[in-house]
């Protein structure tokens, strides 16, 4: 016992736990659970929206320093063209907001998605910007991006994006 004792502490004896200077590194990586619900109403607004893009904001809560769930989702208006959507409008935003605080809905704003139908799912530099302006309010805002084209028999084409850096670096 005394030996498996010093293997997992790393003290010596069979198994010295790695080359000196290895340390341990923690797991940061975050997951994004998202409703069926929020899904299909992202999936539902791509399609309608083919051949442009769309976008709207999604609702939840930030479970743990880990986890985002994202339980609904509202369409935003805007106009988009090929690979870019315009940003969010803010008087809408405000409006919609505040009508959910009025009829009791508890969540709150996680992020935004929106659909490259037919070209998969990554950011423009317009969605870099996009999500920087979310990340200025809420560091742990998400990005998300729905084909709905790619989208077929069950198979749903969906990323999730973070910057990463302040010059427009991301990560998926």
């Amino acid at each position: 016992m005394d030996r498996i004792h010093r293997m997992l502490t790393g003290m010596g004896g069979a198994g010295q736990g790695g080359p000196p200077g290895d340390t341990p590194q923690v797991d940061t990586a975050e997951q994004i659970y998202i409703s069926s619900l929020a899904l299909l109403k992202m999936l539902k607004h791509g399609r309608a929206g083919v051949p442009m893009e769309v976008m709207g904001l999604m609702l939840g809560e930030f479970v743990d320093d880990y986890t985002v769930r994202v339980v609904d989702v509202f369409a935003m208006p805007q106009s988009g063209t090929g690979v870019s959507v315009e940003a969010v409008d803010p008087v809408f935003q405000t409006k919609m907001l505040d009508m959910l605080k009025q009829v009791g809905r508890p969540e709150m704003v996680v992020g935004w998605y929106h659909s490259h139908p037919g070209f998969g799912c990554w950011l423009s530099g317009v969605d870099i910007n996009t999500q920087q302006s979310f990340e200025a309010l809420n560091a742990r805002a998400v990005a998300v991006v729905v084909d709905p084209v790619q989208s077929v028999k069950g198979k749903v084409v969906i990323d999730a994006f973070r910057l990463i850096s302040p010059t427009g670096g991301w990560l998926r």
